[in-house]
């Protein structure tokens, strides 16, 4: 049981993939794979919306798998019912193949960081193991998740407003 919330830690995965958020992660499409302290792993059953005007996987959804996984290596919350929630500050990716179509998966690890600020670092790998891509990232966690109890799941309303204390 954890002293700051008086709930136990769950082993369950807390969000099962894009369906389960809001906006542009249900675009996405993907499945969470898994999903630990310090890293992540999720999954993409490649579609035709997913693929460029050349027929090959869009630069963007591998740019935005990554964004999704190292976030995500650096905000694993293991209650129920709650999140952690970063903002990307810097998000670099090289793009190293190509695949049109099958599964890809994304795998992204928490490299170093301190109370607000993280980095992480991953890749992106077709069905037979090729790299399609790298990314590395630095994030800032959000207002209220510097903590592993983190926030409420909630979903704000579709605005462009900032969370207060968020800048």
């Amino acid at each position: 049981m954890d002293p700051l919330t008086s709930e136990t830690p769950s082993t369950n995965l807390p969000i099962s993939g894009g369906k389960d958020l809001p906006g542009f992660h249900q675009v996405l499409g993907y499945r969470q794979v898994s999903w630990s302290e310090e890293e992540a792993v999720i999954e993409l059953d490649v579609q035709a919306c997913h693929l460029n005007m050349a027929g090959v996987l869009h630069g963007g959804v591998l740019t935005a798998l990554l964004d999704v996984v190292l976030a995500e290596a650096g905000t694993y919350c293991p209650y129920p019912g709650r999140v952690r929630k970063a903002i990307t500050l810097v998000l670099n990716t090289t793009f190293t193949g190509q695949c049109s179509g099958g599964v890809i998966r994304a795998i992204g690890k928490r490299r170093a960081g301190g109370t607000r600020i993280f980095n992480s670092s991953g890749e992106v790998r077709d069905q037979d193991d090729r790299l399609l891509a790298i990314g590395e990232a630095t994030f800032r966690l959000r207002s209220g998740s510097e903590h592993p109890q983190g926030v409420p799941l909630t979903f704000p309303a579709q605005n462009n407003k900032k969370d207060q204390g968020d800048v």
